[in-house]
């Protein structure tokens, strides 16, 4: 056994007054809040990260390890959006329409304030993919006009190049980058070796989803601004998942899912668009000229629940009260307390790095020799543990990302199966 890897040795000595589970994201927040120290003082304080497990209504009886995917929205936010679904049924021309649509504006100031940029600049979409493609499809190309991006992108953002490469004869190109990459002048050297006269995209992950890999899109934007081209960041995994500021990142467009790190309602995403670049971009559905220069044009998709985007708020001042610092301080020693463990085996590999600011609570871990599905599928029917297989040409492997809501317990259950495969393989 691991030194340290049982929960009884993580408990602190600090208190932590249980309170019963309010819809009121406020007051939740507030005591959340309260509760002293800092990243460093509170990472391994268990009471501390019992009350935020206690917020969420998950099922106990699994352990998901795929909060990459999707997150669970803590009952805070699944009350609000009862009570704002509810509300809108009561007359919807008028509650979600009138009432409830305008509300909108305090959350889109609140998600502005809390990272940094204009409010002007921020729209909400459903999802990553949308904003992605609002960018992807609305930025003009000609055939001929290259995009470059890596072999590492996500899947739906590759296809929807290739879409424009068939429809309008675009050429997409694809270069790799190492895994796991820790030299950052590295990656902006081969981004810019692969620009030719005829590059008019680059996209680019702020966090890899294959293997939680932090890129460094402040330098990226700067190298393509030298060269005029515009940089579309995928930021899926990493808004509200480790601690940064979108508005120093100095960012032209970034895009995320608000129901991953940010645990809102699915089918909530984020779209920045820096305001001198908003007129270059058409919208995924038409919108009106008038709105050429507003941000709310990438918000025009017909009649949609308000719901969702109303509750961003609770989730955000949940997100609050936890302290974007110390949850990501949390994710990272989720990560190692696993990762470490499992490396003491001379057959599991790591594909992602441990060095601070180069990942953070996503990462890949292989089992050498075993089929990442075939482990995955082990894991799932015999334990009920769920993960995500990896099959990539460049590494294989299983994607582990446990959140703020994963206990050590669950953990210590996803270490000993894996010690096992690790020490006697998979059953026959």
């Amino acid at each position: 056994m691991v030194p340290g890897h049982r929960l009884a040795s993580r408990c602190g000595s600090r208190s932590f007054r249980p309170t019963e589970l309010r819809a009121d994201a406020i007051d939740i927040a507030a005591e959340l809040g309260r509760h002293p120290g800092s990243a460093a003082d509170v990472v391994d304080d268990e009471s501390f990260w019992m009350q935020v497990q206690q917020a969420f209504t998950v099922d106990r009886t699994l352990v998901n390890l795929n909060n990459g995917g999707v997150s669970p929205a803590p009952g805070l936010v699944q009350a609000a959006m009862k009570r704002h679904q509810d509300y809108s049924n009561l007359a919807p021309t008028y509650t979600m329409w009138q009432i409830l649509e305008p509300q909108r504006e305090a959350t889109r100031q609140r998600m502005a304030r809390q990272w940094g940029v204009d409010t002007e600049e921020v729209a909400f979409t459903r999802n990553a993919s949308e904003s992605l493609q609002t960018l992807q499809l609305g930025i003009d190309l000609k055939a001929g006009d290259e995009v470059l991006t890596t072999t590492q992108d996500y899947g739906r953002m590759i296809t929807t190049f290739k879409q424009r490469e068939r429809r309008e004869g675009i050429v997409l190109k694809q270069i790799q980058i190492p895994v796991p990459a820790e030299d950052p002048a590295e990656v902006v050297r081969r981004f810019e070796e692969a620009i030719t006269p005829r590059t008019r995209m680059i996209l680019a992950c702020h966090m890899i989803n294959l293997t939680g890999q932090i890129l460094p899109v402040t330098e990226l934007t700067a190298m393509a601004r030298r060269h005029g081209i515009p940089l579309v960041i995928d930021g899926a995994h990493s808004l509200a998942h480790f601690d940064f500021d979108l508005g120093e990142l100095d960012v032209d467009t970034y895009t995320s899912s608000l129901h991953k790190w940010l645990f809102a309602p699915h089918g909530t995403g984020f779209l920045y668009v820096r305001r001198e670049m908003i007129p270059e971009v058409w919208p995924l559905m038409a919108a009106p000229e008038a709105r050429d220069h507003d941000i709310r044009k990438f918000e025009e998709i017909g009649t949609h629940p308000e719901a969702p985007y109303l509750c961003i708020g609770e989730a955000l001042s949940f997100h609050q009260g936890i302290g974007p610092a110390r949850k990501d301080a949390r994710l990272v020693y989720l990560r190692d307390y696993w990762a470490n463990a499992l490396l003491e085996h001379d057959n599991i590999r790591l594909h992602t790095s441990q060095k601070p600011g180069f990942a953070c609570g996503i990462a890949n871990v292989e089992v050498v020799g075993l089929e990442p599905n075939d482990v995955r599928d082990y894991l799932w029917d015999s334990h009920r543990i769920i993960t995500v297989s990896i099959n990539h040409a460049e590494f294989r492997g299983l994607r582990i990302s446990p959140s703020v809501y994963t206990t050590l317990p669950e953990l210590d259950r996803f270490i000993d199966v894996m010690s096992h495969v690790a020490r006697k393989g998979l059953p026959a």
